[in-house]
């Protein structure tokens, strides 16, 4: 039920940005929302939450049906609100990015190797600096680091870039993530 609440409150932060709500709503909003997930047990320690936190993930075995189906719920939730956090948002067929909730302390402080697997099953890393971050969708990486205006570089698989100005791809390329082409290498999201 926490995440239940969790994704509810992420919706109405989202809602209340676009519409343009005080920013001292905002800043409430977007505090309950971290309070609520710091109190899901899965982030608490087992001293904090009297107990060992449970794993939010279906412990589903191979060639079985579900084992826990409850739990799916919960990893719908999760799943849906952490992207949320990230930015990626899907309206009418176009992947866009929205740093307006995702939190400072998301950016690594030092560099790191971000691993990943693409949809052809090779594994990969790229090299990440401090005050970048990475992640995939659709097994495409998406790394997003700090600039002065916003924008989206498309890296294609031929090797190929692209500028996409502003932090919404058109719908030809978001298909192209979507529909795991293998034809984008990888984003880079500048703002």
């Amino acid at each position: 039920m926490v995440s239940k609440l969790r994704l509810a409150v992420f919706e109405v932060t989202k809602s209340a940005l676009e519409q343009r709500a005080p920013a001292k709503v905002v800043g409430r909003l977007f505090d309950h929302y971290f309070e609520i997930n710091a109190g899901i047990g899965a982030h608490k320690s087992p001293e904090l939450y009297g107990a060992f936190p449970t794993d939010p993930y279906s412990h589903t075995p191979g060639g079985k049906g579900a084992q826990q189906p409850g739990m799916t719920g919960q990893v719908k939730e999760d799943l849906l609100c952490r992207f949320g956090e990230l930015g990626v948002r899907v309206s009418e067929g176009h992947l866009h990015f929205d740093r307006s909730l995702m939190h400072e302390g998301e950016y690594l402080t030092e560099g790191a190797t971000f691993e990943y697997v693409d949809v052809k099953q090779q594994r990969h890393s790229i090299e990440l600096n401090a005050g970048s971050l990475a992640y995939t969708v659709c097994q495409v990486p998406v790394i997003h680091v700090r600039g002065d205006s916003a924008q989206i570089e498309v890296t294609f698989t031929d090797g190929r870039t692209e500028c996409i100005e502003g932090l919404t791809l058109n719908r030809d390329l978001s298909s192209k993530v979507f529909r795991r082409s293998h034809e984008i290498a990888r984003l880079k999201v500048i703002a």
